[in-house]
């Protein structure tokens, strides 16, 4: 996980809040997928990896935050 180490604080930052929140308008699609989860239609495959292709920068981030936490 050296890759991981080396990615600067910075980058995933503002990665994982860009990508959280794109597209900015109507509404940012986690919000559109989590309302549709809170439905129970979130059922298309192509919608769940929707959600995961725009949480990858948070996951990555808070792996980094216990990588660097537990060092």
């Amino acid at each position: 996980m050296e890759w991981l180490d080396n990615m600067p604080m910075g980058l995933l930052i503002v990665a994982a809040v860009l990508m959280a929140l794109a597209p900015f308008t109507p509404e940012p699609h986690l919000v559109e997928k989590f309302r549709m989860l809170k439905a129970g239609t979130l059922t298309r495959p192509l919608d769940i990896f929707d959600v995961f292709w725009h949480l990858i920068p948070t996951f990555l981030l808070v792996a980094k935050l216990f990588r660097s936490s537990g060092s």
